[in-house]
């Protein structure tokens, strides 16, 4: 694990957006399929941001269709096209796991003004 922090390019992390939790973001993501690839958008909170360096990944959560999804991206993906900032949110938490339990507006992250 030290060597990959030592070939790591700190160069990288200018690339991304600062993302903080509690933070609407869209995720362009790289979905290929056969021979075509396309890109997809998935849009939702950011409740958790894991691990440091080269291997920091950021959880996703929105709710479509009455089901919650979650999904788990690393930073530095080439899977991962961009990230844009939809709103910032305020929050007093590292982890929003809490909001799994909740539904309808009782989930929502005031925005941060």
């Amino acid at each position: 694990m030290d060597a990959l922090k030592l070939i790591s390019d700190p160069s990288l992390k200018s690339e991304m957006p600062v993302i903080n939790i509690g933070d609407t973001v869209k995720v362009h993501v790289k979905i290929v399929e056969g021979d075509k690839s396309r890109i997809q958008v998935f849009e939702g909170t950011v409740i958790a941001k894991k691990h440091g360096g080269i291997s920091e990944t950021f959880t996703v959560r929105r709710v479509a269709h009455g089901c919650g999804i979650e999904r788990v991206f690393p930073v530095h993906s080439p899977s991962v096209d961009k990230v844009e900032i939809v709103r910032r949110g305020k929050v007093r938490r590292a982890k929003l796991y809490y909001l799994r339990d909740r539904v309808g507006k009782a989930a929502k992250v005031k925005e941060n003004i």
